[in-house]
């Protein structure tokens, strides 16, 4: 009975999904009724899980529809879903980045300020890596750039003290009070979805998102200062293998092989908007969006 935050922000974004194939496909009922459903979503989340005192989202609605309001790394998902209200994204992020929050090496699942806190403990106080990288994207995506990094910074820096192989999960010890993260005993290493994180941050530092159908693709580095050049070989983009890397700035893009009909974008896309919500949703049914 529970209702996770998260999880709203995942069904928010699986009706936009499915709103973008109908209109792929000419199914304009099919388009409007999950916009619509979507909107609804949104707004009721944003309605029913905010909590105004603390500025943050509840981790959930209990079985009688009350809010939790235990302070997680859950709602650094609904930033990566875009249910997020513009308005509340600072608040949601400086939370994220607060002390109770960020260990140094990234969010913990649930902050130390809590009850139920133990930075050893499975759920409720340790650091998930792939937990790290979604955060770390739903900050971006809301442009809060220097909040991205400093997680990505600290998640890479986690992995170097792991021989480059990211855990699982790690322990919620705070990097002032260990100079180098703790294992939690029983984490399982290798494991995919940790392997996957650093590619996941990547990604989000280069802000590289292509949108082929349509002949596009944004490559908008954000490197942080410091991390010098880097060029990726061999990337399969629209049926062709490309170049892609920033110079030693950290913020000029660099392309070579792209395919003929793909526009490269170097400006930011607008915060918060995904490709359907910004060229369809909004001029079909001139639904008001952040």
């Amino acid at each position: 009975p529970i209702a996770l935050a998260e999880a709203q922000g995942y069904v928010y974004a699986a009706y936009l999904a499915r709103a973008h194939f109908a209109h792929e496909q000419g199914d304009d009922a099919t388009e409007r009724r999950c916009v619509r459903r979507a909107m609804e979503v949104r707004q009721t989340f944003n309605e029913r899980f905010w909590l105004p005192g603390p500025g943050y989202y509840a981790m959930g609605l209990d079985g009688g529809g009350r809010p939790i309001d235990g302070l997680g790394s859950n709602m650094g998902h609904c930033l990566w879903s875009g249910i997020v209200d513009e308005d509340k994204a600072a608040s949601v992020a400086a939370h994220l980045l607060s002390p109770e929050m960020f260990t140094g090496y990234g969010v913990r699942t649930l902050a130390s300020s809590m009850g139920a806190y133990n930075p050893m403990s499975y759920h409720n106080g340790s650091v998930w890596p792939h937990d790290n990288a979604i955060i770390a994207a739903g900050l971006m995506r809301y442009g809060f750039v220097e909040e991205a990094q400093r997680i990505a910074i600290g998640l890479l820096a986690a992995g170097q003290a792991f021989g480059g192989r990211l855990p699982e999960l790690f322990c919620g010890f705070d990097q002032a009070e260990f100079r180098e993260p703790i294992p939690y005993p029983t984490s399982c290493s290798p494991q995919a979805w940790a392997a996957a994180a650093p590619i996941h941050l990547l990604r989000t530092l280069l802000r590289l998102d292509p949108w082929v159908p349509y002949g596009k693709i944004w490559l908008v580095p954000a490197l942080p200062d410091g991390f010098g050049a880097l060029e990726i070989t061999d990337l399969p983009v629209a049926g062709a293998r490309i170049t892609v890397g920033v110079r030693d700035d950290g913020r000029t893009p660099v392309v070579s092989g792209l395919p003929e009909g793909i526009e490269l974008l170097t400006e930011p896309r607008r915060p918060v908007s995904d490709a359907y919500r910004s060229t369809v949703a909004d001029r079909t049914y001139g639904l008001a969006t952040p």
